[in-house]
């Protein structure tokens, strides 16, 4: 990559047609420099009548990825101790997960004491736990390193130096029907799955990451659908870049959710090699295929997001060097 390249970011959401509430988070954060690691996240409260507080969830889920991306990306940062990898290898797979349940969890059973349901607050913690639900998908980039998790169901979609699609955490075999790991299990961290890539050469490095919740690929009739959605969302991308593509990735979504009948969010970071002045370079770059196709006659509206002062369901404030849609 030259000098000047660097990751662009964007997180979008959009509510499932019919459904009363968004139960998506997503965020974004950083640069991808050592002192400001890249950090995306989204997660999927699950829904349903079983989990009627999984939008909260949703949103503890993606605040503590946030915190707890940014606590690992410093283990690489100026200053931290040389020879490390090795151990921090362990850290990712094991501690980390571990850590984000159990805090997670710590979380959930003090919103339920300081808002307790009919059940009291006395519930039974495990009871309690499936109240709020939800599914985590997150990376962390730092030069050298790009780490990512899962829980659940979710894409993590990575587009490599050569435009190969691959998704790195894809489990060894498909879930049935809409049964899903979950944040509230009582021991959640072993379900996590963890890819760990070293980057010693940036030329090699991907060029695209895409975090998705699962409304956008239960949209596509098959794999090499959702394949083909990312294949054209690149081309997008190299073409125009983020600021090109902002205002159609709504309308994708809605269409996408429109098919799925699902919330549909989208966090992702493109590796961009830009000129001096980007806009020049986007605007003399060929137009790229949209990733739907031609337009549909009718889309249906984006759902609500959250504006970044926006109080959140435990009455905090969401930070304003983060992005949240909802």
């Amino acid at each position: 990559m030259s000098p000047l390249a660097d990751w662009e970011t964007l997180c979008e959401s959009v509510q499932g047609l019919g459904k009363k509430l968004n139960q998506d988070r997503g965020r974004v954060r950083g640069t991808g420099s050592a002192e400001d690691p890249l950090i995306l996240t989204v997660a999927d409260g699950h829904g349903s009548a079983s989990y009627p507080r999984s939008d909260v969830g949703a949103h503890f889920a993606a605040a503590l990825f946030v915190d707890k991306g940014q606590e690992f990306g410093s283990c690489l940062g100026p200053g931290s101790p040389g020879g490390r990898l090795s151990r921090l290898h362990d850290y990712a797979r094991y501690e980390l997960p571990e850590r984000l349940v159990r805090d997670w969890q710590t979380r959930v059973w003090e919103h339920w004491h300081r808002q307790p349901g009919p059940e009291g607050a006395d519930a039974p913690r495990e009871d309690v736990l499936r109240l709020y639900g939800s599914t985590l998908v997150g990376a962390v980039v730092v030069p050298g390193l790009f780490v990512a998790w899962q829980l659940g169901d979710g894409e993590l979609t990575v587009v490599d130096e050569g435009g190969r699609v691959r998704l790195p955490l894809a489990p060894e075999r498909a879930e049935l029907g809409d049964e899903t790991a979950s944040l509230c299990l009582p021991e959640a961290w072993r379900l996590v799955r963890v890819h760990w890539e070293p980057l010693p050469d940036p030329e090699r490095g991907p060029r695209l990451l895409a975090l998705s919740t699962d409304g956008l690929s239960k949209s596509f009739a098959s794999d090499a659908g959702f394949t083909a959605f990312t294949t054209g969302l690149y081309e997008r991308l190299a073409g125009r870049g983020v600021p090109g593509i902002a205002e159609d990735v709504p309308r994708w979504l809605a269409e996408a959710s429109r098919h799925s009948g699902d919330d549909t969010t989208l966090a992702l970071a493109h590796r961009a090699e830009r000129d001096d002045d980007p806009r020049t370079a986007w605007a003399s770059a060929p137009e790229a295929a949209r990733p739907w196709g031609p337009e549909p006659a009718a889309e249906p509206e984006p759902g609500p997001v959250a504006e970044p002062d926006a109080e959140v369901p435990d009455g905090t404030t969401n930070d304003d060097e983060e992005t949240e849609r909802r």
